[in-house]
């Protein structure tokens, strides 16, 4: 219950914080072309707050955060006076028209810029793609060494840690083959460069059960996780049943444990069944009674204990950290990627190179919010900055009812000399707006796995 409304609440956040700047964005254009705004509102319904500025714009705050909107004087919805028709939308040149609804796109992109530079001047710790080995008859498996070895680049592409490699890899996704580029680790001097080509022909990937990487066959290096406790949660069913910290953990109900995945899996299969737990203290063996509390969110067993960790190799490491300008380039250029990225992955939904089980709705990506913000202020950062992109670019799709319908209209105006009939607009948004119902459906049934 507390990981839902953790997650609410940082979804709320940036929700409210993306559909600020997209809709100032509209707004502060819209005041330097002259047009008069009766209301800038983030979200919906019922008014909570509401502050009226010198000209005339009520700024509300609703109770329903799942949007918000800009209203405009515009004579195409209202009666406007003779006296304030120069300050109506839709009396407006078209250019300005133009500038007024790319605007709030315009302002997601200068969002995500900012959080990513943002995100860097902080600096976020991260680590390498470095690879214990691959699965056998996996597309990886053209890779023949048999030492651990770092990922540098997917293509052309140099990627420096796991996010980076990541995206690369995503952008992959209904290609026919790629070239990746590793670094064998060793222990001479010269570490060898080799390159191999990755076949995609015969790769299956389900977003809903593993990660991309998983899928294509590589094992990430990860420090030994010894079958010892480390810490034990106070109220815990580990604390309840006598466990401390530096307990060897040795089998349960007479089955030897292999490693902590093992240990794992058995906890979170029996929630609240007593097991058999067989343990090591101080060289004297013994037997506890362990009852695995249920997790109500995750619906799994859970007893509140960590396992003794290897310490991560420094040298694995890396901090992504720059100055101001350092920042706003690195920021600059992330941006540009996602945007290639989202924009790739949209043009391989509708060729269908890419399924629509793909799509994610408002419960993923709220777990997303929860879990960015879990790690840091500069790990939720770069998740807005990600949706920030989402948002803007997917507004600027030429859709009847999105901002990039209007602008449709808008040029096909500019091009014939005349607006587009009325007729057809409303036509069009009636379209526009079943196809994006349509959309949403598809992306909330993803969430709940129903597709």
């Amino acid at each position: 219950m507390l990981t839902m409304l953790w997650n609410l609440g940082a979804f709320i956040v940036a929700l409210s914080i993306l559909v600020a700047i997209h809709e100032y964005g509209h707004f502060w254009v819209a005041r330097r072309c002259g047009v008069k705004v009766h209301r800038f509102s983030i979200g919906f319904g019922k008014v909570l707050f509401k502050r009226t500025d010198k000209q005339g714009t009520e700024f509300a705050i609703a109770a329903i955060p799942l949007g918000g909107y800009v209203k405009m004087l515009d004579g195409r919805v209202e009666n406007v006076p003779e006296e304030l028709q120069q300050f109506a939308f839709d009396k407006k040149t078209v250019w300005q028209r133009i500038a007024i609804v790319a605007a709030g796109p315009l302002a997601n992109f200068a969002l995500a810029i900012v959080a990513f530079c943002l995100m860097y001047m902080i600096g976020i710790n991260t680590a390498k793609p470095i690879v214990k080995g691959v699965i056998a008859d996996s597309p990886m498996s053209v890779i023949t060494t048999d030492q651990r070895f770092q990922i540098m680049a997917i293509n052309d592409r140099q990627v420096g840690d796991w996010e980076a490699l990541n995206l690369a890899l995503v952008s992959q996704i209904g290609e026919n083959e790629f070239d990746i580029t590793i670094k064998e680790l060793t222990n001479n001097t010269i570490e060898p460069i080799s390159s191999y080509r990755v076949s995609m022909e015969s790769w299956k990937f389900d977003p809903k059960t593993e990660s991309i990487i998983n899928s294509l066959g590589l094992s990430p290096y990860r420090p030994v996780v010894h079958l010892q406790v480390a810490q034990v949660s106070q109220g815990g069913a580990g604390n309840d049943a006598g466990l401390k910290a530096q307990d060897k953990l040795l089998a349960i109900d007479g089955k030897a444990l292999i490693d902590w995945a093992d240990f794992v899996e058995l906890i979170q299969t029996n929630a609240n069944a007593q097991l058999a737990l067989k343990i090591e203290r101080d060289g004297k063996l013994s037997t506890l009674l362990l009852t695995p509390k249920l997790n109500a969110d995750t619906n799994k067993g859970y007893i509140g204990v960590a396992p003794v960790v290897e310490p991560y190799p420094e040298e694995y490491r890396v901090t992504l950290q720059f100055g101001a300008f350092d920042a706003f380039v690195k920021g600059v250029e992330k941006t540009g990627q996602l945007t290639k990225l989202t924009f790739d992955t949209l043009i391989k939904l509708i060729t269908g190179d890419i399924s629509v089980k793909n799509l994610s709705g408002p419960v993923s990506i709220a777990k997303g919010a929860g879990a960015s913000a879990d790690y840091g202020i500069e790990y939720f950062l770069g998740f807005l900055a990600l949706i920030s992109v989402n948002l803007g670019l997917m507004n600027l799709i030429p859709l009847p009812v999105l901002d990039g319908g209007h602008l449709l209209y808008y040029f096909v105006e500019v091009l014939t000399g005349k607006p587009v009939p009325e007729k057809i607009q409303e036509f069009g948004f009636k379209i526009g707006g079943a196809v994006l119902m349509t959309l949403m459906t598809i992306a909330i049934l993803n969430d709940f796995n129903l597709l």
